[in-house]
């Protein structure tokens, strides 16, 4: 009988762990912060190529940003960082690259935030 318990115990314990850890789970490790991404934005002046309010590049080369979504953004970031020594994951634009060396995680989110909340061209097909 004690065993059973001991056993029962353990399953509940273990079984309430798996439940904390599922709720820790979909909580956002970083809620980005929009007024910081336009702080980051200008500091970096991507409008030097991306345009006034990242809506008019300078060159058709580059993209229009406004209004893009936020966790593609976030992505296309990273993969600016991690560059050419991961084939599988970088991007190769050494402009890009330079400008994303130094931010953090959170620093690139809360760009992708700002540039999401900005009205631009883009059309999304639904």
């Amino acid at each position: 009988m004690k065993a059973l318990d001991t056993v029962l115990k353990t399953a509940c314990t273990a079984a309430a762990l798996i439940g904390v850890i599922g709720v820790l789970a979909m909580l956002p490790v970083h809620a980005a912060d929009a007024s910081n991404g336009k702080v980051l934005t200008e500091a970096h002046n991507c409008a030097a190529c991306h345009g006034p309010n990242l809506n008019k590049p300078v060159s058709a080369e580059y993209p229009k940003l406004a209004g893009q979504h936020a966790d593609y953004l976030y992505w296309v970031l990273r993969q600016y960082q991690m560059g050419n020594g991961n084939p599988n994951f970088g991007r190769n634009n050494p402009i890009m690259a330079t400008q994303v060396q130094s931010l953090s995680q959170s620093d690139l989110k809360d760009i992708s935030a700002y540039i999401e909340s900005l009205q631009g061209d883009l059309i999304v097909k639904k």
